[in-house]
């Protein structure tokens, strides 16, 4: 009820509209094709036509001289979508860029209509629909094919994660709502539908679902609290930087905040459903345990489980941020220098708070399996807790045998 009140209040019924800027991500484009390839000159190719200058032995003398000598190539292009489809440009390909185009490629194309004719339209990125098509659904037949039934509720729960990402957390954050709040809010809603989708409305998954529920309101505690004090205002590189130029309203440290608590969500799931599980088959196996015998064989089960997903997360970070290490090391920074600048400590942190919640999720959901799951066991005197001997069983065949009045360890008895 909580999480629905939320998304009333906070439905943001669509982004608000901006007029683009051009620039970065915000800018017109559409499809294109590469329709014929020539090598030309460079020297006859480079609108200045100058002869470089400088020391070739550093890296942008040695460009600017294999710019003169080397061979460019001359592509044509053709704007396969939108009012100019049919139309074609010609671009130069520089020797030593990291994108060669070649006859037949799909491209991505920006279009500028303030700029001159000829320069309209630039290639800014290659088209990665088909082979981004085909690995989703070699994913997605994977899932079904290991997953059967539970896969497929995975697919459609993770369609439903995106669904909400997209109509609702981030339509909301553009049109000012707090983004904690946010985040908070759409997060909940995200672990509701996929953990009782993918795993049924019962005990064990509200257990799981309480779990995860105060790991998140932890992580959003210490999370605000440390975002605070470190001072970080998530403005970072060119996307943050836009997206406060285009939004001067939203508060961007909070925009940070949000990323850690969605961030951490998928392996706070993952902890908690793992761990409710575990203590549920530990009471399957013996149900005679009572919630302290439980909870210590939980809880060693769980220590495992840290160890490991605390280095997946710290790994998960660090990967993503590889290129900017390299830079770091490339300059022979110090450990000091490289953790205080804000683009790496804001990763610190995001990674420390995860994994904060993570740790405090595997005590606080084995302790609430536990507890629900020692609950719910057989009463003392019952025909089902009797215990069953040959002679009683011999006994049973004649007539009724008379109830037992002990019952198993750590029982509950009957009021």
């Amino acid at each position: 009820m909580a999480v629905l009140v939320g998304l009333v209040v906070l439905w943001p019924g669509g982004a608000p509209a901006h007029e683009r800027t051009g620039v970065g991500f915000d800018r017109q484009t559409q499809q294109a094709t590469v329709s014929k390839v020539e090598s030309i000159s460079c020297s006859s190719a480079n609108a200045s036509g100058g002869t470089p200058t400088g020391d070739t032995s550093t890296a942008e003398g040695s460009s600017a001289q294999q710019q003169e000598d080397g061979t460019c190539k001359k592509a044509t292009i053709r704007v396969d979508t939108g009012s100019d489809k049919g139309r074609t440009f010609t671009e130069i390909v520089q020797p030593d860029q990291s994108r060669q185009l070649h006859e037949g490629q799909k491209v991505v194309v920006a279009y500028e209509p303030s700029a001159p004719k000829d320069l309209q339209y630039s290639v800014t990125d290659v088209n990665r629909r088909v082979p981004l098509g085909l690995l989703a659904i070699i994913f997605a037949v994977a899932v079904v094919v290991v997953g059967r039934l539970r896969g497929v509720m995975a697919l459609v729960a993770l369609a439903i994660s995106f669904m909400v990402l997209n109509f609702f957390v981030l339509p909301a954050i553009l049109q000012g709502s707090n983004p904690l709040a946010v985040a908070i809010v759409g997060a909940s809603a995200i672990m509701l539908i996929a953990l009782y989708l993918c795993h049924g409305l019962s005990a064990r998954t509200s257990v799981a679902v309480l779990g995860t529920l105060i790991s998140l309101l932890l992580i959003g505690v210490l999370g605000s609290w440390f975002v605070d004090w470190a001072a970080l205002t998530g403005n970072t590189d060119d996307n943050t930087g836009l997206i406060h130029g285009l939004y001067p309203s939203i508060d961007m440290s909070g925009l940070l905040l949000a990323g850690i608590i969605i961030g951490s969500l998928g392996v706070l799931d993952d902890v908690t459903v793992t761990q409710t599980s575990a203590v549920w088959e530990l009471h399957e196996a013996n149900p005679s345990m009572g919630w302290r015998g439980l909870y210590r064989a939980g809880i060693r089960i769980g220590r495992d489980h840290i160890a490991s997903v605390v280095n997946t997360l710290v790994l998960a970070y660090a990967g993503a941020a590889l290129p900017l290490l390299l830079l770091f090391s490339i300059a022979e920074s110090s450990v000091g220098t490289v953790a205080n600048s804000e683009l790496v400590a804001a990763e610190i942190v995001r990674t420390l708070i995860g994994s904060i919640g993570l740790v405090a999720s595997v005590p606080v959901t084995t302790a609430l399996a536990a507890l629900v799951v020692s609950a719910d066991r057989p009463a003392t005197g019952t025909p089902d807790s009797a215990p069953v001997t040959p002679g009683a069983a011999s006994a049973g065949a004649a007539g009724p045998a008379a109830p037992s009045s002990r019952g198993g360890k750590g029982r509950r008895r009957k009021h």
